[in-house]
């Protein structure tokens, strides 16, 4: 199960949004030209797997919290290492290898190199990590885990709700206007994005389904592959080409996108657990059934 929720979020998921986005944003489809600022925005958006808002989600579909915390946990590492990698790959390789030269012309007159994305994520994902590690080595040592979990970590919980909250008002502070001058980008964005959650969630049930995961552990693998980590996907556009840019504005459509999409997922989700066979389970864990006692009267 770990080797399938790994296979979804780095092979099939990038190469997915790889191909919505240049189904959307490459000039190869006629009628719509192409929008290389919109097609590195969704390269960013598909690169960045979930690590953030997959456990809302999970948690308000009766998924397995220590599996998708194992897997959160899992994409955290693997976005430190690859996330650069992933970009560079699919947004910068690639397209030249395909001959979308329109597409190639608009993205060359960014000036992105690799460094500036690997710089960005050194700052966004990796300054935290070390914190996070420091923080935790360095406080039980000090004190004692049972200090760290029980003092340490409530007094210092709400940093990360009211860091969340802070990021997301100023990005929307500073593409508001953007988003009401031009609802049909927002539209165009939306699209693509839509499609994304659905087809992921639906084929990750439906892998899960046939690899016979109980529901808790579908429950957690479906929404991992379909979520995608909005934040470092906003923060790494805004650090390489500006806070005012067409990259930043598709990052920011994005959660406008995620978050009443993966609402009515989650309702799919509890409909799945409510109408299909899962096996002898309860409340979406295995369930092992114990024989009835027999007496000599049987």
């Amino acid at each position: 199960m770990l080797g399938l929720s790994l296979i979804q979020n780095w092979l099939i998921g990038p190469t997915l949004m790889f191909g919505l986005a240049v189904a959307f944003f490459s000039g190869l489809v006629p009628g719509l030209p192409a929008r290389p600022e919109y097609f590195l925005g969704l390269v960013f958006i598909g690169m960045a797997r979930c690590i953030a808002m997959v456990l809302v989600w999970n948690e308000l579909a009766d998924g397995s919290t220590e599996y998708v915390t194992g897997l959160v946990a899992f994409n955290s590492l693997f976005q430190i290492i690859t996330y650069g990698v992933y970009v560079w790959f699919f947004g910068l390789f690639l397209p030249p290898l395909l001959g979308m030269d329109s597409l190639v012309a608009g993205i060359t007159t960014f000036d992105i190199t690799p460094m500036q994305v690997f710089e960005a994520i050194v700052v966004f994902l990796g300054i935290p990590f070390a914190g996070g590690f420091l923080t935790r080595y360095v406080g039980t040592r000090a004190k004692s885990e049972e200090w760290y979990d029980e003092e340490f970590i409530p007094k210092i919980d709400p940093l990360t709700l009211v860091a969340l909250l802070f990021t997301v008002i100023v990005m929307f502070a500073t593409q508001g206007g953007n988003i009401v001058a031009a609802p049909a980008d927002v539209l165009l964005i939306a699209v693509p994005l839509t499609i994304y959650f659905v087809v992921m969630f639906l084929v990750s049930f439906g892998m899960g389904r046939g690899i016979g995961a109980d529901y808790s552990t579908t429950t957690a693998i479906g929404f991992t592959a379909a979520s995608n980590n909005f934040e470092l996907a906003i923060a790494v556009a805004v650090a390489v080409f500006g806070v005012g840019s067409g990259v930043a504005f598709a990052t920011v459509i994005g959660p406008l996108i995620e978050v009443p999409v993966l609402l009515a997922l989650v309702n799919v989700a509890l409909y799945f657990q409510r109408t299909v066979d899962w096996g002898d389970t309860e409340s979406g864990s295995v369930a092992t059934s114990t024989p009835e006692p027999t007496t000599d009267d049987d």
